[in-house]
């Protein structure tokens, strides 16, 4: 493991641990834990969530992919956010999935092509709306989620990987929140981001390797609607317009928000902080969004 891997790892768990402390399942919350999704029992699991006065009732799903730097977290870490968006009248699906630089890419695009199975599987036990799946994620979580619809919408790059995604299964739309998009240095990504990039592969970070997973990309005019948001101490902020770009250029519908300003600083993934007032406004205005294609 690099020592950015090992950084990471020891850091964010620590802003992890300050942001969530004393937040406890909320009262309107059904919740059923540490589902196998894979053949792996520690790193393929997931949650199901769901509002208890929506019992008996079909809702529309939402996916979760965390963040992480692509080498850190799990879905405990994630479980106060999910559980906020189930109360918005979802049933979500929160997962931990295999990290690098223990497993290297595909594997969280291979988990989150099982979690997908699993819930088209198993819609009608959760009562989940297969018709209605929409994606979330942040940062290395947006970039995966990017990536995914990419598979799911592009047949040329679909190609290049080991799986197949359930047939005729498309997001239904897409929310990614302070990603990375467009993997090249050369464009703004930052040296940390990169230095992951060498723990993310097999052979490091090659130039056919980061073609591979720039998000713009895999881009066509059959994506999938998507709602994108940055902050003002986003140290992402700058990829935002490269996925705006791109989106504009294929026509694909979209809606892009900027949250905070000068006097009103917010950091990297604030909307999972639930401790803050404009976190919740930037949830209700994901979920507002995926409401627009029920």
């Amino acid at each position: 493991m690099s020592q950015a891997s090992d950084t990471i790892r020891i850091e964010f768990k620590k802003g992890d641990d300050i942001r969530d402390a004393g937040l406890t399942t909320p009262d309107d919350v059904q919740r059923f834990d540490d589902i196998r999704y894979g053949n792996d029992a520690d790193c393929q699991l997931l949650d199901v969530y769901r509002p208890k006065d929506k019992e008996g009732d079909v809702l529309p799903v939402i996916i979760s992919i965390h963040g992480g730097g692509w080498v850190y977290g799990d879905k405990e870490r994630y479980q106060f956010y999910c559980m906020s968006l189930a109360e918005r009248g979802f049933a979500v699906v929160n997962f931990t999935y295999r990290l690098a630089p223990e497993y290297k890419f595909p594997a969280s695009q291979e988990d989150t092509n099982l979690v997908v199975t699993w819930v088209l599987a198993h819609a009608e036990e959760y009562g989940m709306d297969k018709e209605h799946v929409f994606i979330v994620g942040d940062s290395a979580g947006a970039h995966a989620a990017g990536l995914y619809a990419g598979i799911c919408t592009n047949p040329e790059y679909a190609a290049q990987f080991p799986f197949t995604v359930p047939e005729g299964f498309r997001p239904t739309a897409i929310a990614l929140n302070c990603g990375a998009y467009w993997m090249d240095e050369k464009v703004g990504m930052d040296g940390l981001t990169m230095a992951l990039m060498e723990d993310l592969f097999e052979d490091g970070a090659t130039e056919e390797n980061m073609e591979k997973i720039c998000v713009p990309k895999v881009i066509t005019e059959n994506y999938v609607p998507a709602y994108f948001m940055t902050c003002t101490g986003d140290f992402l902020l700058t990829q935002a317009s490269l996925l705006y770009n791109r989106l504009l250029e294929c026509r694909i519908p979209c809606e892009f928000q900027f949250y905070g300003d000068k006097d009103h600083e917010l950091g990297h993934v604030f909307h999972l902080n639930m401790k803050l007032e404009m976190a919740a406004k930037c949830n209700d205005a994901q979920c507002e969004f995926f409401r627009k294609f029920l």
